[in-house]
């Protein structure tokens, strides 16, 4: 104990040496720190949203863009696709089970989502209150959306048209929330679910409105509203799985070769999204390790310094009955409690800076409040860097004799 105050002391009164130590160690391991917590997270919830799904479906264009829009929900769907056409994929003898969504609205930031209950069954989510909505405009909410906008069953909640929370809002057709999920830790959370139906009149109903406006101002005679449904109802994507591992290497070839829709598979451009997103964790993670051993180099810079400058004290401590090894005890934990300040700073900052993305971007993939074994090998590495830069002086203070010391 009396050789930690000791240290302690020695520290504060070289506060401007320690402090640069302290701050690229910090630097160092929150970088590197942050690289781990969001690569592995972002790891995750890509395993946990895409291992349920083989196959999606959708419209002509990116098949990233279709992945993020109908597995992750954070991207704008490639557009839409007819019911009847996805209706004959999901009839294919290698199809075991097929879910359509439909897109377009959302509830306070939250998508709602056109389903049926075979989501649930996809998923394998189950209700922790209420039941499956049924009827039209019947909700069933994921936790997360239960939690931040404190709501339970037989609230009332009104959608707004587009996926951003600025756009209009639906109040003549307000949602009955009849169930709630239980929490599933997957985007499953951040979901109001529909029937396929409610979404269809939602939109006839906005359809309806803006064709009588075009009456009004134009002075047109008005078409029948049918119309839009002459070729036939309209879906975002249907998700996929396969009924054997044999349809994964001819099902999506026969979906983008016969059809006029495309198919994109979740493994596949997961691992592309992954692929790219490693370029800058890389870069991220070198810059890391450099600042680390720049912290290293520098606390061996100061504590050699600092034993220049103490020689005459650690040698009237030698003459007072101080051991050897307790001048080498010295030198020792006084890189190591520096290392370890700057270490346990930066699992600090990487955590506020985890929560600060967090909240930027809702929530979807990131836990701020979670601490993984990486985070404990961050810390013993840069208390080994801490180690291996005090050795030397460390060594020096050992070796030095009392009489040559005090006689200069």
């Amino acid at each position: 104990m009396k050789l930690f105050r000791i240290v302690w002391k020695t520290i504060i009164y070289n506060f401007s040496s320690s402090a640069l130590c302290i701050l690229l160690s910090a630097l160092g391991t929150a970088i590197l720190c942050l690289v781990l917590l969001l690569s592995s997270q972002i790891n995750r919830q890509i395993s946990l949203n895409g291992s349920h799904v083989d196959l999606v479906v959708g419209a002509k264009g990116s098949p990233l863009q279709l992945i993020l829009s109908s597995i992750f929900h954070v991207d704008y769907p490639t557009g839409n696709i007819l019911l009847d056409d996805a209706r004959k994929i999901a009839a294919h003898p290698l199809v075991k089970l097929a879910v359509p969504l439909s897109i377009g609205d959302n509830y306070q930031g939250f998508r709602i989502v056109g389903t049926d209950s075979r989501f649930l069954d996809l998923y394998g989510l189950h209700l922790v209150s209420g039941k499956w909505g049924a009827s039209d405009f019947e909700a069933v909410i994921g936790h997360e959306v239960a939690k931040s906008e404190g709501l339970k069953c037989g609230d009332k909640i009104v959608g707004a048209h587009g996926l951003a929370d600025s756009g209009d809002l639906h109040g003549d057709h307000p949602y009955t929330i009849v169930g709630i999920l239980e929490e599933s830790r997957s985007i499953a959370d951040r979901l109001v679910l529909t029937n396929l139906s409610s979404v269809w009149h939602m939109h006839e109903h906005e359809h309806q409105h803006q064709e009588h406006q075009r009456q009004h101002q134009e002075k047109e005679e008005v078409h029948d509203l049918l119309n839009m449904n002459v070729q036939g109802r309209e879906i975002t994507s249907m998700l996929i799985r396969y009924k054997n591992p044999t349809a994964v290497a001819m099902f999506p070839r026969l979906v983008n070769q016969t059809t006029n829709m495309q198919a994109a598979s979740p493994a596949i451009e997961s691992a592309r999204l992954f692929s790219m997103m490693g370029v800058g964790l890389d870069a991220a993670s070198v810059l890391a390790v450099v600042l680390m051993l720049m912290a290293a180099i520098s606390v061996f810079a100061s504590l050699y310094n600092s034993f220049k400058n103490r020689k005459y004290e650690l040698a009237i401590m030698r003459s007072m009955g101080a051991a050897k090894s307790v001048l080498f005890k010295l030198m020792l934990l006084e890189g190591m409690l520096i290392t370890a300040m700057g270490a346990i700073s930066g699992v600090l900052l990487a955590h506020i800076a985890a929560l600060a993305i967090a909240v930027e971007e809702g929530g979807h993939f990131v836990d701020a409040y979670g601490f993984g074994i990486e985070e404990i090998s961050v810390v013993l590495a840069a208390l080994l860097l801490g180690f291996g830069a005090a050795l030397i002086p460390a060594a020096k203070a050992y070796s030095t004799p009392i009489s040559e010391t005090l006689a200069k």
